[in-house]
């Protein structure tokens, strides 16, 4: 069992790592964030919906490609986070939620953490190459995405926008693994997504927006300020919209706009809510994104029933 004190501070005090991983392996796992899941979920939902809404009509999504995205999601998340941390140690050691990750901490070094990027890149490389080949194309170009975002917040108050743009590449990937193409639903979900990442992680960033202040880094929680919440109800009605347009597109059913509907409500919910100066209530706000996913999900695929 973990002491208090080496659980990291955005991670659920029961979370499976620190409870029951072996010590040797805690630090590696920690890198790859599964003591933090939700990440994973929001990098998977885009793929996941992409795949739903691709499906032939009255047809569910392909269970082969649900399952290779999932494990994709883990691996190349972790592989990306990573990397992030590899080139972040020196921020995250002055940051307070931050400063107990592997590498900042003294648990892992810079090489093993290496050699564990690239071990979970060839995971992730051998789980693209059961797709077709113009979805393999697809998702080896993420890696310029992948590569660029860490340094984007050290000359951009909105790395949350690459950050959209990164994390919703499973949307274009995801139809491309269904079609072997891209086409106009793919690239409105793709757009919607980069909103909704500007909602969620807008609410994330203002956890650390203080220390962030201090050691000079920017985020949109800094830039918008006072001014978050509004910008919380612009970004997340740009991205409900992206997403109807996308079920248009695609040409689903009425049930879709009910779900649709739902998923708004949700999102309205946070944005309406959220205690922006109170870091646990964001970090609240910022999980429920969860269920926001499961919501959209479902009414994709009851848009191709009915």
């Amino acid at each position: 069992m973990a002491r208090p004190s080496d659980i990291i501070a955005d991670a659920r005090q029961q979370n499976v790592i620190d409870r029951f991983a072996p010590a040797s392996a805690k630090p590696y796992f920690k890198l790859a964030r599964l003591d933090r899941p939700i990440g994973t979920w929001l990098l998977l939902w885009p793929g996941l919906w992409a795949v739903a809404l691709a499906a032939p009509t009255a047809s569910l999504p392909d269970f082969q490609l649900i399952v290779l995205f999932f494990l994709g999601a883990f691996v190349m998340r972790g592989a990306g986070c990573t990397f992030n941390d590899i080139v972040d140690r020196d921020f995250d050691g002055r940051v307070e939620r931050t400063r107990a990750r592997p590498i900042p901490s003294g648990q892992v070094t810079v090489t093993q953490s290496l050699i564990w990027m690239v071990a979970l890149g060839l995971i992730g490389l051998v789980i693209l190459l059961q797709m077709n080949r113009f979805a393999v194309t697809v998702g080896a170009a993420s890696l310029v995405l992948v590569a660029i975002y860490p340094f984007v917040k050290r000359v951009t108050y909105w790395p949350q926008a690459w950050l959209g743009l990164t994390f919703n590449w499973g949307a274009l990937l995801g139809w491309a693994a269904v079609t072997g193409t891209i086409a106009e639903p793919a690239l409105w979900l793709y757009v919607a997504g980069l909103f909704w990442t500007l909602g969620y992680d807008t609410i994330y960033a203002h956890q650390d927006k203080e220390d962030d202040a201090l050691i000079g880094v920017k985020s949109t929680a800094l830039r918008l300020g006072a001014q978050t919440r509004p910008w919380l109800f612009g970004f997340f009605a740009t991205a409900i919209a992206g997403y109807a347009m996308a079920g248009h597109a695609a040409g689903l059913g009425t049930a879709f706009y009910v779900g649709c509907a739902l998923g708004a409500g949700q999102l309205v919910w946070q944005a309406a809510r959220v205690r922006l100066d109170q870091p646990e209530d964001c970090l609240a706000k910022f999980h429920s994104n969860t269920l926001f996913g499961w919501i959209l999900f479902a009414a994709i695929i009851a848009g191709k029933y009915w």
